[in-house]
């Protein structure tokens, strides 16, 4: 299923339900707030090997965490009059620019404190 088209299923549910009126940004975040909680939960305080094993055992609930998340995500996206897949796309072309490929197969992540590389100044 597209993105646009499960933002709209999600939208259809909410109005099925007279929840399209009222919404609440403060409660969807402590919402999302809360399932990311349950997953860091799962991997806490572990490596990243243990986590694996975790992730590999917890499939289910790291399934229910990306639904949940989702979820929440697109709720957000509909009650602001956001495009969800405009704003990825717009993400991942700005990630593209700040973290280029070549750099990043170098020093494997954008940390900068870590000896990364982000080029988020250039952007602004």
């Amino acid at each position: 299923m597209e993105l646009k088209e499960l933002q709209n299923k999600i939208k259809r549910f909410d109005k099925e339900r007279g929840w399209n009126k009222d919404w609440n940004l403060k409660d969807l975040s402590l919402n999302l707030t809360e399932e990311i909680g349950e997953l860091w939960n799962l991997v806490k305080w572990v490596d990243v090997e243990k986590q694996k094993e975790i992730v590999k055992k917890k499939k289910e609930e790291v399934s229910d965490f990306v639904g949940d998340a989702l979820f929440l995500i697109l709720k957000i996206a509909n009650q602001t009059d956001i495009d969800a897949g405009k704003g990825v796309l717009s993400t991942l072309a700005e990630f593209e620019k700040r973290m280029p490929a070549e750099k990043m197969r170098e020093v494997k992540h954008a940390n900068k404190l870590a000896g990364g590389i982000d080029n988020k100044e250039c952007q602004q």
